[in-house]
Parts: structure tokens; C-alpha cells; sequence
């Protein structure tokens, strides 16, 4: 089974943002992105709103026809309550702080338990599905098991930043942990920096990969390529192993 392309659309609503009013239209893009072949669409309100604002999650839901994917930090409660009455496929939980730029680290599963124990038991009985962001690390995901949650979402960022350099030790610690996932039945998503240079590798080395969400790399690349074009290519790199 491939995994699906989930596409990340913060940057659309920057872009939104900068000029004000709504062009581009949020709302529009992530249904084109649907049409143009993206299997889900994430986003990731933060409590400034300076990409995503909560409107356009609202907006959203009732439109989108396949996964929708919130990710964001569960200690904001604005967040929690966004989540509980949207009622996503899934949501996925982010150690963010206050300002923060982008997701720079995962969870450390092992101290965070038994808080976020009770935070994926909170949206498990919504029926909305749990997935917390982690490093490529066995111990965080021995510890993300015990939690309960159902999937977890491989950070990244080191993989894409040693790729080229030395893709077969950049992919090591995400091989041994996406084993360890699967060993443990926890299923497997993975983001951040991943793009077409980097993907398909990637989806070929991690067994069982569920899930990608790319935004950044996606929509960088679609300024060049045409959005239509540039989820296609993202495609393949995911069904071409």
C-alpha cells in the first residue's frame, strides 16, 4: 500500500495573510489540491493566526471529501476545542511553543505520558483519530505506544537536512524507529522537509509508511511547476518504489 500524500496548506494562507482580503482563497486551493489528486489536506492554526486561522478549519470541514488532518498544540485550549467540534480524521498533536516559527522537535513520550495519555483518550472518544509527532527516536516511540495513541508523525527535518550528504546514514534512526512502530502496531505517518528530492527514498526505505504531510517543499515547487502538476509529481515519488 502507498502511502498518501496529505497536503499542507499553511503557506497558502501566508501568502492570504500578507496582502489581506482572500486571495488566494484558502478554501478553493485545498478543494483544487483534492481534485488535482491529494489524498488529504492538513493544516496547522496557531493561536496568532498568522497562516491558518480557525475560520478557515470551520470552513473547511464540511467541503473537504477526503482526510482532514489538524495538527496542532494540544496545551492550547482554543485548539482542543477547535478539534472537538470539527471533529477531523485525524489529529495530530505538536509540542509547539508560544512563536514558534515551525515544528522543530517531537514529543518526549516518556515524560509527557500520562498528559498526553489523557489528551489522546480526550480525542479517541470524539472518534477523531490520534497521531503525535515524534523524533526518530525507539525510546520516544516505545513511549508513544504506551499513551495510545494511534499513529505517530516521524519529524523529519534531520533526514531532509543530511540527504544529500549521506542519505543511507540520514534514513538510519527513521528505518530502526518506523521497525519499531510497526513491531509495537502503532501506525506510521512522517513530515517535515520532505520534498522531491528526498520523498520517494524515503517512502521506499520505511516500511509501512501510512501517511506523509508536506507543505512547504509542495508548495514551493508548485510556484514553478503549477500546483496540478507538482501533487502529481509528489505522487509518484510515493507510488513509484
Amino acid at each position: 500500500m502507498n502511502a498518501k500524500l496529505s497536503v499542507n496548506i499553511n503557506k497558502i494562507a501566508t501568502l492570504r495573510n500578507s496582502r489581506g482580503g482572500n486571495n488566494p482563497d484558502v478554501v478553493k486551493v485545498a478543494l483544487d489540491c483534492e481534485r488535482f489528486g491529494a489524498q488529504g489536506i492538513t493544516v496547522h492554526p496557531r493561536p496568532d493566526e498568522r497562516h491558518i486561522r480557525y475560520k478557515d478549519v470551520y470552513d473547511l470541514k464540511p467541503l473537504l471529501k477526503t482526510e482532514f488532518n489538524i495538527e496542532g498544540n494540544c496545551k492550547e485550549k482554543k485548539f482542543v476545542d477547535l478539534v472537538l467540534e470539527v471533529k477531523p480524521t485525524q489529529v495530530t498533536l505538536v509540542p509547539d511553543v508560544q512563536g514558534q516559527l515551525t515544528s522543530d522537535h517531537g514529543w518526549d513520550t516518556i515524560k509527557n505520558k500520562n498528559y498526553l495519555m489523557d489528551m489522546i483518550a480526550l480525542f479517541k472518544a470524539s472518534g477523531i483519530r490520534t497521531s503525535i509527532f515524534v523524533n526518530a527516536d525507539v525510546r520516544m516511540i516505545e513511549g508513544a505506544k504506551e499513551t495510545g495513541t494511534d499513529r505517530i508523525e516521524l519529524y523529519t527535518e534531520s533526514y531532509a537536512k543530511n540527504y544529500t550528504s549521506n542519505k543511507e546514514e540520514a534514513i538510519k534512526d527513521f528505518i530502526d524507529a518506523s521497525k519499531k512502530a510497526n513491531e509495537l502496531g502503532i501506525g506510521l505517518n512522517a513530515g517535515h522537509d520532505l520534498s522531491l528530492e528526498n520523498l520517494k527514498y524515503f517512502a521506499q526505505q520505511i516500511p509501512n509508511l501510512m501517511e506523509v504531510s508536506i507543505g512547504h517543499a509542495l508548495i514551493s515547487d508548485a510556484l514553478y511547476l503549477g500546483l496540478e502538476n507538482t501533487i502529481q509529481l509528489y505522487l509518484r515519488q510515493l507510488n513509484n518504489k
